[in-house]
């Protein structure tokens, strides 16, 4: 059934090779195991009511909450909710705080946040998401960085070929990860492949990233101190010398944080902080709603409206940072 006035789906589906041109659908062969996902658009791009709501067979979802954490638990592949397509600079994030926690773009002083462009770096250089079913609490210390996690589910860097679409639900191997050390909190990035990259074959731990994409993990860890010095903000540090810990360390990381989301999700958590723990399909969980429910969340939703112009020249301006002494030129 297509889609109400007010919304734009796109498909995460297996398609026949021959499709029909339909324009109103962007079509992809993506298939999560047995269950399709759809994302909903409402309201309008480039302002503060735009979201991304996302729908499996029986409704709407929670990507946050209600899309398992793995793909392929035997092979311990995971599914990456892609939040910022690369080289793009909209800061959108997974909603924690909203019900079904549809993705939105970051607010700074009532002001839709972007990321600057910091020489060399053009927007984000990865394709940038989260796993699902995970949760960084910031009720507990990491026992490696000794700082409370930053409440969000862990972050990941998917680093493969294709640029992803906003919304786009990819399986992924995590190579390793970096511990960002993000005003004080700890803020995991995990470097990951799309399985279905044509590199994924040849790189099945962090070592394999320098061998085959030469230059990246230096220029991750550079983009991530420098990202938000723009804004005023001194440079983000890292955990390990700067260094990225192996794959069985990123995978350690994982369950430590999908078991913080169990407590999240039944609250048997110290504190919640605020998150929207609303899903479909998690049992015995806290907060399960009904399918009729969820659908009444994204009604509520403003009707999907043409995008707003963009301040294309603030967005497209470089910025030249002196790391050695701290400074923006």
């Amino acid at each position: 059934m297509l889609p109400g006035c007010g919304s734009r789906v796109l498909l995460n589906l297996l398609v026949p090779s021959k499709t029909p041109n339909v324009r109103a659908l962007r079509l992809s062969s993506r298939l999560l195991g047995t269950m399709a996902y759809q994302t909903i658009e409402r309201g309008a791009p480039n302002t503060l009511d735009y979201r991304i709501f996302f729908k499996g067979p029986e409704g709407p979802v929670s990507p946050f909450h209600d899309i398992p954490l793995f793909s392929n638990s035997e092979n311990k592949t995971f599914n990456m909710v892609v939040e910022v397509p690369r080289w793009t600079n909209a800061k959108m994030e997974i909603a924690t705080k909203e019900k079904l926690n549809p993705i939105k773009q970051d607010v700074k002083k009532g002001k839709l946040r972007y990321v600057a462009n910091c020489f060399p770096h053009k927007g984000y250089i990865w394709n940038y998401g989260a796993l699902p079913q995970t949760w960084e609490d910031p009720n507990c210390k990491d026992e490696s960085t000794q700082c409370m996690g930053d409440n969000d589910p862990i972050d990941v860097c998917e680093i493969g070929h294709r640029v992803k679409r906003r919304g786009e639900i990819v399986q992924v191997k995590v190579l390793g990860t970096l511990a960002l050390i993000d005003e004080g909190e700890t803020d995991w990035k995990l470097i990951a492949v799309d399985v279905e990259d044509p590199m994924a074959k040849e790189m099945d731990d962090i070592q394999d990233v320098e061998k085959k994409f030469p230059g990246l993990l230096t220029a991750t860890v550079e983009w991530f101190k420098i990202y938000k010095m723009p804004d005023g903000k001194p440079p983000n540090t890292f955990a390990f010398n700067d260094e990225a810990k192996n794959r069985d360390f990123a995978h350690k990381i994982i369950e430590e944080t999908h078991q913080h989301w169990k407590a999240l999700i039944n609250k048997t958590v110290k504190d919640t902080k605020g998150l929207a723990i609303a899903n479909v399909s998690v049992k015995d969980s806290a907060e399960m709603i009904s399918a009729a429910d969820a659908q009444a969340t994204v009604d509520a939703s403003p009707e999907l409206q043409p995008a707003e112009e963009t301040d294309s020249a603030a967005i497209d301006k470089w910025y030249f940072i002196d790391l050695k002494n701290k400074s923006v030129l």
